[in-house]
């Protein structure tokens, strides 16, 4: 039996900067985040949601409130809204406006009372695929970055 051992310093310098970023990726996580951030926001001016489909238009009721002919858009309080978190292992992207969780998901004026009228679910947070493209981008570009940059 026989043992070839081979020392490359590159190699386990660049291995050892990888495993070294890997322990607290906040860096990276954080750009996820103000990506994230920013293609939920765009998806405002295109009335779109995460899956490309266009939001559902405002009934005649909500025309009559309202001065904008655009779902989600009267006075952009939905849209500055958004916010993302980041942490050693996660980010988060969501929205602290009161009324999101009904644009996201819809709601009946049968099961919340104090509605005008049905609403109809309008996603605009999630991930489409040209977000998870992007997103494995930056994460090949932190990795690159993170394997050639030294120590």
């Amino acid at each position: 039996m026989f043992i070839v051992e081979l020392k490359a310093d590159q190699v386990t310098g660049a291995l050892d900067r990888l495993s070294g970023s890997m322990d607290d990726m906040t860096p990276l996580m954080e750009q996820l985040g103000e990506y994230l951030t920013k293609s939920t926001k765009d998806r405002f001016a295109d009335g779109k949601g995460p899956d490309g489909a266009a939001w559902a238009a405002n009934s005649p009721v909500t025309l009559a409130r309202k001065s904008s002919v655009k779902p989600l858009v009267q006075s952009g309080t939905m849209r500055e809204g958004i916010f993302h978190d980041a942490g050693r292992d996660f980010v988060e992207v969501g929205s602290g406006v009161v009324q999101a969780a009904m644009m996201q998901f819809g709601g009946t004026r049968a099961a919340f009372p104090h509605l005008w009228g049905d609403i109809p679910a309008r996603p605009f947070i999630g991930l489409s695929p040209e977000d998870e493209t992007n997103m494995l981008d930056i994460i090949e570009e932190y990795l690159t970055g993170a394997i050639t940059t030294a120590s």
